[in-house]
């Protein structure tokens, strides 16, 4: 199999890498985090190079690119701790693209292509515990028009959002509906979350709302599978900043008069993270290659690849605390920062224990037999 990026995948990955580098330096991160962990005008830099709509066809005036692109995105993204929230892009434009109906996507994939509009996922709820299906917000349909109750929690971006995507039951069955912010009984409350960004409580009181799908289990878990493939290359680039700050620090602090990179068992704790590294990036190449195969076999194999990230994040971000010392977990200090977020990214969407069990659950009888 090919590995190799084309060149206008990598073409895609230098734009990126040259915007992190030059225009999200850590010095910008850190006022847009004191300043509420969210700004706009960097988004909309996000959107005038296209990551906004890479998901989007062309003909509502995006991309139209698949989820190698995505992956090469979120992974330069990611070495640069990006707080703008161009995964939930991804999300609303390929569910919206899948499941709406054409009068909806004609009114809201444009605007998020641009970045005109924020649209962000918001299905977790406080009971559910990463279970899909488990959802106590309700919908009814009253003269034609839906009408939602019930409250999110840990909605990216909730009080600055556009438009929330948001799962309730509907005559028992859950459905996928979408909610304009500002609309009548709709309320957010924001709040800085451990990376740094943004998020919100969301509370909706018979709040209008448009029909995505009626099939709304089917399209909330493509949403999730697609947020997981974003959280496994956004870990990987992390990861690899995390690990080359780590080595920068052990090439110039010294004990004895010696640098500590010539410590043998430091030397030996670094492979090991550099090994964890390569398993993560693997495990993400496969989930984004994924992607695209029919719903059992995607939700399996993401399921594998987010429990090998997290694994992967946790140990990285862990054992580069440890090699910088007191240091490493100052706010002054950048590792620091790369360490909150791979924590948080490694309770995105189902953390490790979760994942294990999906994983499990989805073993047959014949597993890890060879006849």
């Amino acid at each position: 199999m090919d590995f190799d990026f084309s060149d206008d995948q990598e073409q895609l990955r230098d734009a990126v890498r040259k915007w992190v580098d030059k225009g999200y330096t850590f010095e910008r991160r850190r006022e847009i985090t004191q300043a509420g962990g969210f700004d706009r005008a960097a988004y909309t830099e996000l959107a005038e190079l296209g990551l906004c709509g890479l998901y989007v066809s062309e003909d509502q005036g995006g991309m139209g690119m698949g989820p190698v692109e995505g992956m090469v995105v979120m992974e330069e993204l990611g070495r640069g701790i990006v707080l703008e929230p161009v995964q939930q892009a991804l999300i609303a434009g390929a569910v919206l693209e899948a499941y709406a109906a054409d009068a909806l996507k004609a009114e809201w994939l444009p605007k998020i292509a641009s970045g005109e509009a924020i649209v962000v996922l918001a299905q977790q709820e406080r009971k559910a515990r990463y279970n899909l299906s488990k959802c106590d917000t309700q919908a009814q349909q009253q003269e034609g028009q839906w009408n939602i109750t019930g409250t999110k929690s840990m909605v990216a971006v909730g009080d600055h959002a556009d438009a929330f995507l948001v799962p309730a039951m509907a005559a028992g069955k859950l459905a996928l509906f979408l909610v304009a912010q500002g609309a009548k009984g709709a309320a957010t409350s924001g709040y800085i979350t451990q990376d740094g960004g943004r998020a919100a409580e969301l509370s909706l009181n018979q709040t209008p709302a448009s029909l995505v799908s009626l099939n709304g289990l089917t399209a909330l878990k493509h949403a999730v599978d697609i947020g997981i493939a974003c959280v496994c290359a956004e870990g990987v680039g992390v990861m690899d900043k995390t690990l080359a700050i780590t080595v920068d620090y052990m090439n110039t602090r010294k004990q004895f008069n010696t640098t500590i990179a010539t410590f043998q068992a430091l030397r030996h704790r670094v492979a090991d993270m550099k090994m964890q590294l390569e398993l993560g990036r693997s495990m993400s190449y496969y989930a984004s290659l994924k992607l695209n195969e029919p719903a059992t076999e995607r939700h399996q194999a993401l399921a594998r690849a987010k429990y090998q990230l997290g694994t992967s994040m946790r140990f990285i971000g862990q054992q580069a605390v440890q090699l910088h010392g007191g240091i490493g977990v100052t706010d002054e200090y950048i590792v620091s920062h790369y360490f909150k977020k791979l924590t948080q990214l490694e309770m995105t969407f189902g953390d490790t224990l979760h994942q294990l069990g999906e994983v499990s659950s989805s073993m047959q009888e014949t597993a890890g037999v060879f006849a």
